[in-house]
């Protein structure tokens, strides 16, 4: 297929894929991707990548790895096994050599012998795999300087422009060297260079800081392609810096400019420098030694096309270098919706700068198998999971709706799930979170803008009432997923007729039945049998949802066990209910499960949120403040799922396709005696008057003294320790607007 049948047409785009595979240094910890993904002993990944529809996969053969204490002690192991599985595949692989590294411990991006070194691996791996064609020996160079010579959060953790150049200039280097390396075993082998090149608007004042950023972002391509000679912008500014001119004439006399330009763009990106602080009461103010000014997301502050539309990025970097494009990474670390609408229109973006004339050849998955704690730019080792296209939170990686949109744009189809009808919040009026919007010549304008129009959006139907349906919509509104609420008493009293033409009028694609739940007071001492009326509407509902193709979410609890197990239960577990409230609760699963094969099962813990004041956690809270008398169990240990963790990780199941029985309770287990406790220290309250009371002369029923609930399908829910560090810290902040109100 020859270049100009790929210019302007979309239905030539590839899908890629992609492994987070980032092997950084922070002093002398390396924090490794595919380690802790655990993909780096999976074989079985890439059976799961190819059903997607990818034609090409970034893959990591990464120098820390494969050998660091030298080739002659080189583990070739894994990318035999890789290597030999992607290619049985039809996969081509595009392989990595440094992913935001600085190689092994006897090198750093400041050795002054990196790129030779470099270059040495290159061509041991080009001798192993001579039939490998993709190569992108280092991603990202530009970046991976930033973070290591200029703001040292990686190392060497230099921070001077001296030390940012030269990591610069070692990595192009060590590209152009390890290419060379490469093309001596496979003369046709391919550069794919990628870089982030997201640009940077600013305030009139600041045009002068921006203009040299938005230079600076384009030197890892100027550098390899020999365009960093007398002439160039920042020539001046790189020499001054303590970089030899003959250093930099090198690059003007050995050219290797890339095959392909990859561009890998996030909503982070794209910047905008502000001098007028007081914009932004939040975020503490940095500068250049010449002017204070914030740097905030321009998405989160500019109106104007330029900045809201990657098109014109993509068209930019085209005219630049007339070189052919990929988008080799694609990811938003954010809700699941959030993740698709993101792709989607990343996709959109690609296919309208196609055909105006730039030619894209891909858009890349990344983050197949999500990444760890980029939250803190991989600086520490905190746990933080950002899912990706499969869930690693389940025995085996776990699809997500991302990957069923995928399968569809691979074979050129348009994703049709309902949430794609509300833009990304990136396009949203809502996201002008400073209150103030400015257009690209940073003049003020109006910030509550329209949102883009749309096609009208299907909502989810909330059956119920009370504090889980309160909570669902509050997340739906923070997440933009349109609903609209119907009483559990109105469905109650309603004939099927009724039920029927409530579906037909609101045309919801999922309906959450919240009217049947678990509440705190089922271990708090409240009798949960009495005034519980029987939900006659519950077989309507489910033969109706399963008539009309509308997935179904509704809610049980752990009492459907009678809790005599030593451990947790999970959900293969079989029911055996203790009472006659349990034995409803189970009648109830039994039934929708019958009527609706698809629906989805939720069995949560013991409810409780931050915007309840009237819950048990919240009222005894409150009178050990006032210093009277609290009483909490002590014996039954129990399960908890807080309100905003159940319903994002309900949504996200739902959104997902998921069905049959899941268990959404944070991790961990407590009594209500110990979790009292706990967050009166957190919040510094005195706990003397918290006093256990004797829950078997409280109780007319038996009660459960273990009643604990844990996933086998998948742990989403965040930790207690975290729920109830979260709860304090919203108290105390409440409690603080409050004092200053």
């Amino acid at each position: 297929m020859s270049d100009n049948q790929h210019r302007g047409d979309s239905a030539h785009f590839e899908l890629w894929g992609g492994v987070e595979c980032t092997v950084n240094r922070v002093r002398d910890n390396y924090y490794d991707q595919a380690t802790r993904n655990g993909h780096a002993a999976r074989v079985s990944d890439f059976a799961l990548f190819q059903e997607l529809g990818i034609k090409a996969l970034r893959h990591a053969i990464l120098w820390e790895t494969v050998a660091p204490k030298g080739l002659d002690r080189a583990d070739w192991d894994w990318p035999d096994r890789s290597l030999t599985k992607i290619r049985s595949l039809d996969v081509r692989p595009i392989v990595g050599l440094v992913h935001h590294g600085s190689g092994p411990r006897d090198t750093s991006l400041l050795d002054p012998l990196f790129p030779e070194k470099l270059a040495e691996f290159a061509a041991a791996v080009a001798q192993r795999y001579p039939w490998v064609a993709d190569y992108t020996p280092v991603n990202e160079p530009l970046t991976t300087a930033r973070f290591s010579g200029l703001y040292g959060f990686w190392y060497p953790h230099a921070k001077d422009d001296f030390s940012f150049f030269r990591c610069l200039l070692n990595q192009c280097k060590g590209v152009t060297l390890a290419m060379r390396a490469v093309r001596a075993v496979n003369a046709e082998a391919r550069l794919i260079q990628t870089e982030d090149l997201g640009r940077v608007f600013s305030t009139p004042n600041l045009a002068y800081q921006a203009d040299f950023e938005n230079h600076r972002r384009w030197l890892t391509f100027d550098l390899l392609c020999g365009r960093v000679d007398r002439f160039h912008p920042l020539w001046d500014y790189i020499t001054w810096a303590g970089i030899d001119p003959g250093q930099l004439e090198w690059f003007v006399d050995n050219p290797s400019p890339p095959d392909m330009l990859g561009v890998n763009h996030y909503l982070s990106s794209n910047r905008f420098l502000d001098e007028h602080i007081e914009r932004y009461p939040e975020l503490a103010a940095g500068g250049n030694g010449r002017q204070q000014y914030v740097d905030v997301l321009a998405a989160r502050v500019l109106r104007c096309p330029y900045a809201e539309d990657t098109s014109a990025l993509l068209l930019e970097a085209w005219k630049r270098y007339e070189i052919p494009i990929a988008i080799t990474e694609c990811h938003n670390g954010c809700t699941r919706e959030e993740q698709m609408r993101w792709f989607l229109d990343m996709w959109r973006n690609a296919t309208m700068a196609a055909k105006l004339g730039a030619d894209i050849r891909a858009v890349t998955a990344w983050s197949l198998l999500g990444g760890f704690d980029w939250n803190s730019l991989v600086t520490r080792n905190d746990g933080h999971y950002e899912v990706g296209v499969f869930d690693l939170r389940a025995p085996n990686a776990r699809p997500t709706a991302i990957a069923g949109m995928l399968k569809l744009l691979s074979k050129g189809e348009e994703p049709l799930h309902p949430l794609l009808s509300t833009p990304g919040w990136w396009k949203r009026a809502d996201r002008f979170i400073y209150g103030v919007a400015l257009d690209e010549n940073g003049q003020l304008v109006e910030p509550l803008a329209s949102a883009p129009d749309c096609e009208p959006v299907r909502p989810i139907l909330l059956i119920g009432g009370g504090e889980l349906t309160y909570a669902f919509t509050r997340i739906c509104d923070k997440r933009a997923i349109s609903y609209q609420v119907v009483s559990a008493n109105k469905l109650e009293t309603s004939c099927s007729g009724d039920l029927l033409r409530i579906l037909e009028q609101s045309r919801p694609w999922g309906v959450i039945n919240t009217a049947s739940c678990t509440r705190p007071s089922e271990f708090t001492g409240l009798d949960p049998c009495s005034g519980i009326p029987e939900r006659s509407a519950m077989f309507d509902l489910a033969k109706q949802c399963t008539a009309a193709g509308i997935k179904l979410l509704t809610f049980s609890c752990s009492s459907v066990f009678d809790c005599t197990k030593a451990g947790p239960y999970v959900e293969s577990d079989s029911p055996s209910p203790a009472n006659d409230y349990a034995l409803r609760k189970f009648k109830e699963e039994e039934l929708v499960r019958k009527q609706a094969p698809s629906a989805l099962v939720v069995r949560a813990g013991a409810l409780f949120g931050p915007w309840d004041s009237e819950n048990f956690i919240a009222r005894s809270l409150q009178e050990l403040t006032e210093g009277r008398s609290c009483y909490a169990a002590h014996e039954s240990i129990a399960s908890i799922s807080y309100l905003p963790d159940l319903v994002n990780a309900s949504l996200d199941l739902l959104i997902d396709n998921e069905s049959g029985v899941w268990h959404l309770a944070n991790a961990g287990k407590l009594t209500w005696f110990q979790v009292i406790l706990r967050l009166a220290e957190l919040m510094q309250i005195q706990a003397g008057t918290l006093k256990m009371y004797d829950e078997d002369n409280v109780h007319s029923m038996a009660r459960p003294l273990h009643s604990v609930l844990a996933s086998e399908r998948g742990s989403l829910m965040p930790s207690v320790n975290s729920v109830l560090e979260r709860y304090a810290r919203e108290c105390v902040l409440e409690r603080l607007a409050n004092l200053a109100a």
